[in-house]
């Protein structure tokens, strides 16, 4: 009996856990796709195209996969643009932990600085490895 028990809990556990990462993956899918979703117009407002949202999105999908909430362990980098380190987008707003338009502004304006564009920005990530 102690047997079964054991398998019976392990059973409902790995259940459980099944079904919690099958919920996480799909709330994480909403949230990247909304997150796409802001930054969207946000890039059609500084006069970029949509070439130019199709470099963004390859970039940040490499970076981040469009996760306002990642986080590298190894480098200290943050959010959807993957800041290094995250507080510099304390600049675009005190949110800048939580909340993907504060980062999205925040990258959109360092791509603009550095790279000109998203396409200046994903073609230097393609030949070093990094923007």
């Amino acid at each position: 009996m102690p047997t079964l028990r054991r398998t019976s809990v392990l059973l409902v556990t790995s259940a459980l856990a099944v079904s919690t990462t099958a919920t996480v993956a799909q709330a994480s899918s909403s949230a990247r796709q909304g997150n796409k979703a802001i930054a969207a117009p946000m890039v059609s407002a500084r006069g970029w195209t949509k070439s130019q949202f199709g470099c963004l999105s390859r970039l940040w999908t490499r970076e981040s996969n469009w996760n306002h909430r990642a986080h590298n362990r190894h480098s200290g980098a943050y959010g959807i643009p993957q800041a290094l380190p995250g507080g510099k987008m304390a600049s675009a707003g005190r949110d800048w932990r939580t909340n993907p338009r504060t980062q999205i502004k925040w990258g959109l304006t360092y791509i603009k600085k550095r790279y000109g564009s998203p396409c200046g920005a994903w073609a230097h990530f393609h030949s070093r490895g990094w923007y």
